[in-house]
């Protein structure tokens, strides 16, 4: 897709002779809770010309494989539209015909909330659905080269939630901080998010009000080298790993 972009981008600058970018973004894949989600992103998609303004009727607007899914000419036949249609109808006429009054309504404002946004986001569904995504893939995707890891880790709240019930300890707990006084539950939770979301040490600075990152930087090292020598922490902190990703399956 990089190539094929690319390519064109240079080839419509070229032709039209202008300078910049064509796109408005990088390409990216979604994945998309198959079903209601599926219709919704492909409503939002095909309703972009009529929302922009580019036509007041999306059946005779070119520019858009809207067309694709109402008609039965061959030339459409590259576009996989059987599954989509098949979602309304098994009658290829009745399909069709509630496709196209589907889509003539508008999106919800939810849908048009996530998809408006400048950055899509990674998983649409709903939260079960997104509950499955992160148990399912995210010791797999944990990897610096894949950006979206991160979506798919442990929420700071869960972590947060899952230490103070190790500790037994009421949350208010997590942020007490005076010298000379080691808060082994505060300390555990930092290293974890650190270790299970790669947060930055400011944001985690920021949550447990510790001014500076360099601070933070020190617990997650310190708690690090002690893991290796304390076996009890280790084992404490293993477990706490595994009850957060059993804490993600869908219910």
């Amino acid at each position: 897709m990089r190539h094929i972009n690319g390519g064109y981008t240079q080839y419509f600058n070229r032709a039209h002779r202008i300078d910049g970018h064509l796109f408005r973004g990088r390409y990216k894949s979604i994945l998309v809770e198959s079903d209601s989600y599926l219709l919704e992103l492909l409503r939002y998609i095909h309703r972009n010309p009529l929302e922009a303004g580019l036509t007041d009727r999306l059946d005779s607007y070119n520019w858009s494989s809207h067309k694709g899914y109402l008609l039965f000419a061959k030339k459409w036949d590259w576009l996989h539209k059987d599954y989509v249609l098949g979602l309304f109808s098994e009658n290829n006429t009745e399909s069709r015909k509630r496709y196209r009054g589907y889509v003539l309504k508008q999106s919800p404002d939810q849908i048009n909330q996530i998809l408006g946004r400048r950055n899509w986001p990674s998983v649409l569904g709903s939260e079960s659905f997104l509950d499955w995504v992160e148990e399912t893939f995210f010791n797999q995707k944990r990897h610096i080269e894949v950006p979206e890891w991160k979506s798919l880790a442990p929420k700071v709240a869960k972590i947060n939630e899952m230490v103070c019930k190790a500790y037994g300890i009421k949350e208010e707990s997590l942020f007490f901080s005076k010298r000379g006084v080691n808060n082994e539950a505060r300390n555990t939770a930092i290293f974890l998010i650190r270790h299970l979301r790669g947060s930055k040490l400011e944001e985690i600075g920021r949550e447990f009000g510790i001014s500076n990152y360099s601070t933070v930087g020190t617990i997650i090292v310190r708690t690090k080298n002690k893991v290796v020598k304390d076996r009890r922490l280790k084992r404490l902190i293993e477990q706490l790993k595994q009850d957060l990703k059993v804490s993600q399956k869908p219910t």
